[in-house]
């Protein structure tokens, strides 16, 4: 069988698919890819492939400047009808809501057949959901380095003030032109590289999820997680000097882990708790009117919270007797109390969800517990073989400047602890979180934050 990370990006993207030893067929609806400097010049060309006659292109004040004035140019050049959409400088940041999607959808030309997202994470979350919506396609030229979206199936969108994944599909043409990717803020590639770092957890909890709940696990797309990982940390070094070696090597690996999630069907390979810790931040700071920091540094800090857990597990050890004391102790309304505390007026959305996913169920619980004591050797296995020695990975973000700790995103304890409390509430998914509190280990001294 042919693996992943051996291939060219033109196999990776065989419309025919892959039938692959893990039992599924991948296929990923990405069909035109352009990675490089002086790529924004293929615009014309990823249209007339995918048989797109009138794009929309949606940008905002920023994107518009780094690439949406050119792209707009080549249209024209070409004698290529598009209307546009550039959300206003007045209006500030943008995020990924109802809002943000109406206004897109107010301003759209139904003439059109395929959206032109300019932009990173926003612009392309939205178009995303708009496409999806429509039925029209989906395309992106990037402008930043930033996230791992980019061919991703999912939008990572804020529903009535909950963090929410809306599945849907992945663009069908990306243009990453390393010339304007490379000149993004440096805030932007510390991002990239925070979202990308994240695989080293992701990785292991996809493994631990597959011991505990027998989630569906495919090696051969963590074997291309882990190239594309290997490939970024020995690049670091010319990140911060905006090497084009070093930020293709980013861009490429936020691209194929979009395509990594669009093979699996869910973002698993991509994301595990350090995630939520973002997720549970930027839920927060919308409730307070405020704004978090970059996505993937939020990640990135949060990566550097989940780590010493493992260690923690490893100095702890588990005990199905003091996993059964603390279920037995479980009290579903000082949870829905403690819900309230940690996600304030949209805990009514976590425990209606909880309703529906059960998790806290004694039949769930107990056959996870029996699962991950029963084949503790291989959990402790996935964790020696994904998770790099010591702290490797808080000194790689380190070597490129890159905060490392919450109070340097201006967080303090109890956000920290809201976070980590509430990661495995958010959605139903196996997380370390979910692990510890299957151990009756999430509020154990030697594990609480």
């Amino acid at each position: 069988m042919a693996y992943f990370d051996e291939m060219s990006f033109e196999e990776i993207l065989n419309p025919n698919g892959h039938k692959c030893e893990c039992g599924m067929t991948h296929f990923t609806g990405l069909k035109y890819l352009k990675v490089g400097e002086g790529a924004i010049s293929y615009v014309v060309d990823a249209l007339k492939f995918l048989g797109k006659e009138k794009p929309f292109l949606v940008a905002d004040a920023n994107t518009w400047k780094a690439a949406g004035e050119q792209v707009a140019q080549l249209l024209k050049d070409a004698g290529i009808p598009f209307s546009s959409y550039v959300f206003p400088a007045a209006r500030g940041h943008i995020e990924p809501d109802e809002a943000a999607v109406g206004s897109i959808a107010m301003a759209f030309d139904p003439t059109c057949d395929i959206f032109l997202a300019v932009g990173s994470g926003v612009i392309n979350d939205c178009c995303r959901v708009m496409a999806h919506a429509t039925g029209k396609g989906h395309m992106v030229v990037g402008t930043a380095p930033s996230m791992d979206g980019y061919a991703s199936n999912s939008s990572s969108m804020v529903v009535d003030n909950v963090k929410t994944s809306l599945y849907a599909r992945c663009p069908q043409a990306i243009i990453a032109d390393i010339s304007i990717m490379k000149e993004a803020p440096m805030r932007m590639l510390w991002a990239g590289f925070g979202d990308m770092l994240a695989k080293y957890n992701a990785l292991c909890e996809w493994r631990i999820s597959n011991i505990a709940t027998g989630e569906h696990y495919c090696e051969n797309v963590a074997r291309l997680m882990r190239a594309c990982i290997k490939k970024i940390s020995a690049n670091a070094g010319g990140l911060v000097k905006r090497a084009p070696e070093a930020v293709q090597a980013v861009v490429e690996g936020l691209i194929l882990s979009g395509v990594a999630m669009d093979f699996a069907k869910i973002s698993r390979p991509a994301s595990g708790l350090e995630h939520y810790f973002s997720h549970m931040w930027e839920m927060e700071a919308l409730r307070n009117n405020e704004h978090a920091d970059l996505h993937g540094i939020c990640v990135g800090v949060g990566l550097c919270l989940t780590l010493p857990l493992y260690d923690a597990l490893r100095r702890h050890g588990v005990s199905k007797e003091e996993a059964d004391k603390a279920y037995a102790a479980f009290s579903q309304e000082e949870w829905e109390k403690e819900m309230e505390e940690v996600f304030g007026p949209t805990a009514v959305n976590v425990i209606e969800g909880e309703k529906v996913w059960q998790k806290n169920g004694e039949e769930k619980h107990l056959s996870r517990l029996n699962n991950l004591i029963n084949r503790w050797d291989e959990v402790m296995k996935a964790i020696d073989e994904e998770l790099p020695a010591g702290t490797a990975i808080q000194d790689s973000m380190l070597a490129v400047g890159m905060p490392t700790k919450p109070e340097e995103l201006g967080l303090d304890q109890g956000a920290v602890h809201r976070a980590y409390l509430g990661s495995r509430e958010i959605r139903d998914k196996y997380l370390l979180s979910s692990m510890l509190w299957d151990l009756g280990l999430l509020k154990h001294e030697d594990f609480l934050m």
